[in-house]
C-alpha cells in the first residue's frame, strides 16, 4: 500500500521556503474544523470535563450531567419541587426523630452527586495537595470506584473547599432536606423502590445483594432512582451539612440546611449501610455522628448550587 507520503497533495508544497497546505487540505481542515464545532455544541457536559459556564448551567435540564475535570464526581441534575418530609406515624421502623412530617419546597433545581464520592476521587484531591494529604483505608476491599469511607465530616468539608477551589463552582453537602427529596425521587413510599425492601435494590444487612453485610459495593451497582442518582440508600452512610436536632419542630421548609438550634458537633447522616438493617435505608431514616467520626461505613456525595 502506498503512504500518504507519495502523495503531497493531500499534504502540502512548497512554494520557494515557504511550505503551504495543498487546496485539498485546507478543504480538509476547514471540514475538520466545522465537525469539531458541530462535535462540541452537542457533546454532553459530563464528557467535557471542564468548569460550566453560568450560560450553560441556566440551560441544563433535569437528569442532565456534567464533570468539571477529569477526576470530579460526575453530576446530576435534579429538579425543582415539594415533597412530604420525614415518615407517616404508621410507617414501620419509624423513630420519633422522623417527626412531624412537613412540606418543604425546593424552589430551584439542583445538582447532586450521580455517586457517593469515590476512592479515585478522593485519592485526587490528595494527589493535588488537597485533603490534608490524608490516604483513608480502604479495608482491604479496593478503592478505585468504591466509595470512600473512613473521612468524618470535617474530612469531606476539606474535600468539598479543595474541589470548589479546583472548579470555581460551589460545590457543598446536601441539606438534609435534599438529601431526602433526592433520594425520594418523587416517591412517598417506604424505599424510593417501594414499601418493601426486596431483593438486590441496595447493599444492606439483608438486602439481598453479594455484598450484605461485608463491604461496600462498587458505586452504580444497583438501578438507579427516579433522578438518575445511585446508592441514596444503602452501601455506605452519608454525611449531610444539618446539625442534629431531635424532632422536626421548626425545621427550615425552604431544603436549606437545618444549622441554628442544633448541636452542631453532631451532624446528620443519612442512607443507611451495607452493615446495617433495611430499616436504616428508609427514606425518611436519619442519625447522626460527631464530625470528626471515621468509620468504614461512613461516606459522602456532594452537591452544587446552579446559576439561575
Amino acid at each position: 500500500m502506498s503512504s500518504i507520503a507519495e502523495f503531497p497533495e493531500f499534504i502540502g508544497y512548497e512554494v520557494g521556503r515557504r511550505w503551504r497546505a495543498a487546496p485539498v487540505l485546507t478543504s480538509l481542515i476547514g471540514l475538520c474544523v466545522l465537525a469539531a464545532a458541530i462535535i462540541a455544541s452537542v457533546t454532553p457536559a459530563s464528557a467535557q470535563t471542564a468548569p460550566l459556564q453560568p450560560s450553560r448551567e441556566g440551560e441544563l435540564k433535569p437528569k442532565d450531567t456534567f464533570k468539571e475535570c477529569p477526576k470530579c464526581p460526575e453530576m446530576v441534575v435534579v429538579p425543582a419541587g415539594s415533597f412530604m418530609m420525614g415518615s407517616p406515624a404508621n410507617e414501620p421502623e419509624r423513630s420519633a426523630e422522623e417527626g412531624p412530617q412537613h412540606k418543604v419546597t425546593i424552589a430551584r433545581p439542583f445538582a447532586v452527586g450521580r455517586f457517593e464520592v469515590t476512592f479515585e476521587e478522593w485519592d485526587a484531591c490528595a494527589a493535588g495537595g488537597g485533603c490534608n494529604g490524608y490516604r483513608p483505608s480502604d479495608e482491604g476491599w479496593g478503592g478505585g470506584r468504591r466509595p470512600v469511607v473512613n473521612v468524618s465530616w470535617d474530612d469531606a468539608k476539606v474535600y468539598i473547599a479543595w474541589l470548589s477551589k479546583k472548579t470555581g463552582k460551589p460545590y457543598r453537602l446536601l441539606s438534609g432536606a435534599e438529601y431526602e427529596y433526592a433520594t425520594r425521587a418523587g416517591t412517598q413510599t417506604t424505599y424510593a423502590w417501594g414499601d418493601d425492601v426486596g431483593t438486590n435494590n441496595a447493599n444492606c444487612h439483608s438486602c439481598g445483594s453479594q455484598w450484605d453485610a461485608r463491604q461496600t459495593a462498587p458505586v452504580g451497582s444497583f438501578a438507579a432512582n427516579g433522578f438518575g442518582l445511585y446508592d441514596m440508600e444503602g452501601n455506605v452512610r452519608e454525611w449531610t451539612e444539618d446539625c442534629y436536632h431531635d424532632t422536626y419542630n421548626g425545621s427550615p421548609t425552604d431544603g436549606s440546611a437545618w444549622i441554628e438550634g442544633g448541636n452542631c458537633y453532631h451532624r446528620v447522616v443519612r442512607g443507611g449501610s451495607f452493615l446495617l438493617a433495611p430499616a436504616f435505608l428508609r427514606s425518611a431514616s436519619r442519625y447522626w455522628f460527631t464530625s470528626d467520626y471515621r468509620l468504614r461505613y461512613l461516606g459522602f456525595r456532594v452537591a452544587r448550587t446552579l446559576a439561575p
